[in-house]
């Protein structure tokens, strides 16, 4: 009972923001006398604090209090290509320190996991924070994951394949970890913060090293009965249509960022890591290359034949185009537009994602408070 009256009293005050200990009791009907014992046991436990005093209504100015949004922390971690980005955030899920390295390549599945736990030391050092107050981590992969199992299919940029992932993760850190595809945490990132928000029916679609998207249909995940839907990249969509590796579909060995650079050989002179492959072909096309502009024709006419799939299929509202999509230009966007309105009979607001390399991460630590609702952090005191 006792932990049911706190959970009642901790709710209260997230929901207010701030709140008396009086309001408290004439909210929950909780006595004045049980409500002040809790709540002092609460702010002695690091989650509640006095934040000042509010308004008086006739007597003495009561004292309020705020959730502790620092009490605890949750890490995120991103594997995209060779690189690894990782936060550690509050229970708000604002960051609180940034952590970013390149990995080795090939890939090594027992060097990658050292490199998270190194990450997660540095993190912890960097925000202050001790290991005692973190509650888990979120890790987003390439790959089918099996959250139930904890396994990921062939994920070229960690070298790890149908293994208990998750469970060597938690074995080295040693906290609760979540894993999930990449391009899902990407998308629960825009959908929680980013032009996700307000809308019910979202398909995110997602060109780096490989082609993904992520469903959200009536403000719930769609994961297919294997958690393998979204992956659009296997789409028989390009010219070849036989797989070349079993790692990649067709259609993202033609037109992901990599095959987009494969056909451009030739084409963008002095082309450098880091810079946009998108850019750089309109760049050159309005420079007057023929050869750029039927590129860049060629890659948006094909980029639309997979939303024209995707959307026949879910009927979003609200279809985000994100990772290189966002270099897409006006007149590119009004093209594949037009496309779309002639080929299905239902076309979904298009916007470019708005939170660029921080949606994986934003999602990765929100599947993490997604776990642990207030009633769980306080088994954790």
């Amino acid at each position: 009972m006792k932990l049911l009256n706190k959970e009642e009293v901790l709710q209260q005050v997230i929901q207010h923001g701030q709140i008396s200990r009086a309001d408290i009791a004439k909210r929950t009907k909780l006595s004045r006398p049980c409500v002040s014992a809790l709540v002092d046991e609460m702010i002695h436990e690091g989650l509640l604090q006095e934040v000042g005093v509010g308004s008086s209504k006739g007597g003495r100015k009561p004292i309020l209090l705020q959730y502790n949004y620092q009490a605890f922390v949750i890490a995120g971690a991103i594997f995209e290509g060779s690189t690894l980005d990782m936060t550690i955030a509050d229970l708000r899920g604002e960051f609180l320190a940034r952590y970013r390295k390149k990995l080795a390549q090939p890939a090594d599945g027992e060097a990658v996991i050292e490199d998270l736990a190194l990450g997660l030391e540095r993190l912890l050092e960097e925000s202050g924070m001790s290991r005692e107050r973190l509650l888990g981590v979120g890790v987003g992969l390439q790959g089918v994951t099996q959250r139930g199992s904890g396994t990921v299919s062939f994920s070229p940029s960690t070298g790890w394949m149908g293994s208990p992932i998750q469970q060597a993760i938690e074995a080295r850190l040693g906290v609760p970890v979540i894993i999930d595809n990449d391009v899902n945490l990407m998308t629960l990132g825009e959908y929680v913060r980013g032009v996700g928000v307000g809308h019910t029916h979202v398909v995110y679609m997602y060109v780096g090293t490989g082609i993904g998207s992520g469903v959200i249909l009536d403000g719930q995940f769609y994961r297919g009965s294997s958690e393998a839907a979204g992956e659009i990249g296997f789409m028989i969509i390009g010219p070849d249509q036989q797989r070349r590796n079993g790692a990649s579909g067709v259609f993202e060995s033609h037109y992901s960022v990599p095959g987009i650079l494969e056909q451009a050989k030739g084409i963008l002179s002095g082309f450098q890591e880091g810079m946009s492959v998108i850019e750089e072909l309109n760049r050159h096309a309005k420079a007057g290359s023929r050869p750029a502009q039927s590129l860049l024709d060629d890659v948006y006419r094909h980029w639309a034949y997979g939303m024209a799939n995707i959307v026949s299929v879910v009927n979003p509202e609200l279809l985000i185009l994100s990772g290189e999509m966002v270099h897409i230009d006006e007149e590119g966007i009004k093209q594949m537009s037009g496309w779309l309105c002639e080929w299905v009979p239902e076309v979904p607001i298009l916007k470019k994602a708005t939170l660029g390399e921080q949606a994986g991460l934003i999602g990765a630590v929100h599947s993490v408070l997604e776990s642990f609702p207030s009633m769980r952090l306080l088994y954790k005191v």
